[in-house]
């Protein structure tokens, strides 16, 4: 078996990893450099990064026909680390308010022990509705990191109401996930 032959079957899970491993700089970023429009920047740079490698891993996944129990496990904990690390320190920096990240946080870890205590019978992969929540939650946070507050005095109650909405929606997809299909 060549290495060759071992990074292209690995790629998809190489890509994952590299999306988890960003996390600490980004968190690093946001909590020690909030006030540095340059350190806030450069964390919306590297989490819209990172967060875009989840379909860049997918795509080719299923290009190569790839798709592994593994992925389907390692990504959305990927997505969670990133996106729950990133509320955590937006609600320390008093960027997004706790009740917010404890409502998102509460059904993401929910969703998440459901998805491993199921995982002994089946794999349950993201749904649609869930993919969109992600991405909902990457638009979110990158609202709340980015030092876009020049805008004018819009922007701020902006940013809360697309959070609001992102509850909504996070807890939306998170009980259908509970609701067996027909």
């Amino acid at each position: 078996m060549s290495s060759r032959s071992f990074l292209y079957r690995q790629t998809p899970n190489l890509i994952t990893t590299a999306r988890i491993a960003i996390v600490p700089v980004v968190l690093w970023l946001m909590l020690a450099l909030w006030e540095s429009e340059l350190g806030r920047f450069i964390a919306l740079v590297l989490l819209i990064l990172a967060a875009s490698t989840d379909g860049i891993d997918g795509a080719i996944a299923r290009k190569r026909n790839l798709v592994t129990n593994l992925g389907k496990l390692l990504d959305p904990i990927a997505d969670k680390a990133l996106l729950s690390g990133s509320l955590i320190a937006l609600s320390i920096v008093e960027a997004v308010l706790w009740w917010i990240t404890i409502a998102i946080l509460v059904r993401e870890i929910g969703i998440t022990v459901y998805r491993l205590v199921i995982a002994k019978k089946r794999v349950l992969a993201a749904s649609g509705g869930g993919k969109f929540k992600t991405v909902l939650q990457i638009v979110a946070i990158s609202l709340a990191i980015a030092p876009f507050d020049f805008l004018g005095s819009w922007y701020q109650p902006f940013v809360f109401t697309v959070l609001i909405f992102t509850v909504v929606v996070t807890w939306y997809t998170g009980i259908r996930y509970l609701i067996p299909k027909r």
